[in-house]
């Protein structure tokens, strides 16, 4: 079998050996490293290797070529090789923002840049180019799997599995019920008239039809706290709530998360986050999310997958009843449990939800709308994210937009990216009002809101992200919410008009504390918040710093 290549392309023929030799030393043994001297001799070779079905996981290019301009070149190499990571070879120093790398990268011509020098290896190329290709290989279908599904590709539950897995990051082989491959899986574990989708685990036991209760109990995660008292309890593991437990267990605190889905929120179900603080090249909500909920793992948080279904206050404690009759004992309370994307309201689509019609979960879904017509409804990040993710696999993506276009509501640089994505079209002042299909989606109809037309367009999928919704129902009764639903917070509470008797206590509200005093609310699900991933995150920490004035002030 053939190994991957790395394609390396510089007319410096020093730099380019210098490249190929350090890259051979790490790589060599897994990748084969192909070094050529100019743009048109690499994609004459860049043809044959696509003739014979060669895989190139990785294509660089020195940005002093002198034939063919470096990021027109991998643009053009891309087009044989869509799955190859572009990296632009650049001098280190010129930070100028007339760079060809920066309007690379905005324009989604290049998909990462590596400096010249690379040296010391360890600390500049290595490890770069290992997350070059630690993206590469997540576009691909993965070589290990550690669970084996087997059920009807538009099935609502089948896609609910494949969900679960992908925001967790956990590897998986789907296959259709009919396919050779999936039938041959039943018959080995006897499952042939079973109640499909059906999960074969890595230790090759079987969960026929399970639930997500299920798959999360075989991933690990406990339906049970284990503790009944904790210093903070936090509800919700979105980026707020993460990140206020990571410093609430790092600074000594008993902590608890309360999360009744999975951990990452919405801002888990990203498949790039480009401006998050310290990653230049962007990391996808699944990474995050992994990482922090390990971080506040390794400083002693407890996570517990359950839903909180009321707050009340008991003296100096905070009662977090739980849906299955179990409450928590808290001194002190973050309320993280951010928002869901707003619904439809579409009949005959809100009934093929799973199937074909999906709230978010374009990482779960894009590889299988490989050649496929999709449409995504919205204009924010989320949407312009979803959009290029999909452009990928999809033959085409239309992004249906109410306002007159996305400039207003979305960042600058997805607006670029997405003009420059050839198969992304954004239909602008438009709605979607209805949609058929028996099993699964197959038509839209339009509506175009300037002159009152519509028009049924045949679609195999369609993403919504439009605007959120607080998750605040259980908290009905409990602390002072707006008329949206968000909750009231710090001195919002006096300036929605509440009166001085809604506020026990002679001191006033700390910054982020509700009406309750001792419970305190971050993230998105808070009024007037601001809908970033790193001012969630900002929030839950300013939370435990909060938290901590609460409890040496008692209850005064």
């Amino acid at each position: 079998m053939q190994r991957p290549i790395f394609m390396l392309v510089a007319g410096d023929e020093p730099r380019l050996g210098a490249l190929g030799r350090d890259l051979t030393r790490r790589y060599g043994a897994d990748y084969e490293v192909v070094s050529v001297a100019s743009a048109g001799a690499a994609l004459t070779v860049l043809a044959d290797l696509a003739a014979s079905g060669a895989e190139v996981a990785l294509l660089i290019a020195d940005e002093h070529l002198t034939d063919t301009p470096a990021v027109d070149f991998l643009a053009r190499a891309h087009e044989q090789h869509r799955s190859a990571k572009r990296i632009l070879l650049i001098d280190r120093g010129n930070w100028s923002a007339a760079h060809p790398a920066v309007s690379a990268m905005a324009t989604g011509k290049i998909d990462y840049h590596l400096y010249v020098p690379w040296h010391p290896l360890e600390r500049i190329l290595y490890p770069a180019v290992t997350e070059f290709l630690s993206a590469w290989d997540k576009s691909r279908e993965p070589s290990f799997a550690a669970f084996r599904i087997v059920g009807p590709v538009n099935s609502p539950s089948a896609h609910r599995l494949r969900d679960d897995l992908s925001r967790i990051g956990v590897p998986y082989w789907f296959f259709d019920t009919g396919s050779e491959q999936g039938q041959q899986l039943l018959r080995e574990h006897h499952l042939e008239d079973a109640q499909v989708p059906v999960v074969v685990c890595r230790d090759d036991s079987a969960l026929v039809d399970p639930s997500h209760a299920d798959l999360m109990r075989t991933l690990g995660f406990q339906p049970d706290p284990g503790v009944r008292s904790c210093d903070v309890a936090v509800i919700g593991a979105g980026p707020a709530g993460l990140a206020a437990a990571v410093y609430a267990a790092s600074e000594g605190l008993s902590t608890l998360i309360v999360e009744p889905d999975l951990p990452g929120g919405q801002a888990g179900t990203s498949s790039l986050i480009r401006n998050y603080l310290g990653f230049p090249h962007g990391l996808s909500g699944e990474s995050l999310t992994n990482r922090a909920i390990e971080q506040a793992w390794l400083f002693g948080a407890n996570t517990v997958l359950a839903r909180a279904d009321g707050l009340t206050a008991q003296g100096p404690e905070r009662m977090v009843r739980l849906a299955d009759g179990g409450q928590v004992e808290a001194r002190t309370v973050i309320i993280a449990t951010g928002v869901t994307w707003r619904r439809l309201g579409v009949p005959a689509l809100e009934a093929l939800v799973g199937a074909g019609v999906f709230y978010g979960a374009a990482g779960a879904e894009a590889r299988t709308m490989a050649d496929r017509d999709v449409y995504v409804i919205g204009a924010g990040n989320s949407a312009g994210q979803a959009a290029i993710h999909l452009a990928k696999y999809a033959a085409s993506v239309t992004m249906v937009v109410r306002g007159h276009g996305l400039r207003a509501t979305m960042s600058s640089y997805l607006v670029t990216e997405i003009s420059k994505t050839a198969n992304i079209h954004v239909r602008a002042d438009t709605e979607v009002i209805d949609g058929q299909g028996r099993c699964n989606l197959e038509t839209l109809t339009l509506w175009q809101r300037t002159n009152g037309t519509t028009d049924t367009v045949p679609a195999a999928a369609l993403f919504v992200m439009i605007g959120a919704e607080p998750h605040t129902d259980w908290l009905d009764g409990s602390v002072r919410r707006d008329d949206e639903g968000f909750i009231l917070t710090g001195r919002d509470l006096h300036l929605a008009g509440g009166s001085a008797d809604d506020w026990p206590l002679d001191r006033p509200p700390l910054p982020l504390e509700t009406s309750m005093p001792g419970a305190f609310a971050a993230g998105d699900v808070r009024h007037r918040s601001i809908k970033r991933v790193a001012s969630a995150v900002g929030e839950g920490a300013t939370a435990i710093q909060l938290v901590h004035e609460y409890l040496q002030a008692g209850q005064r």
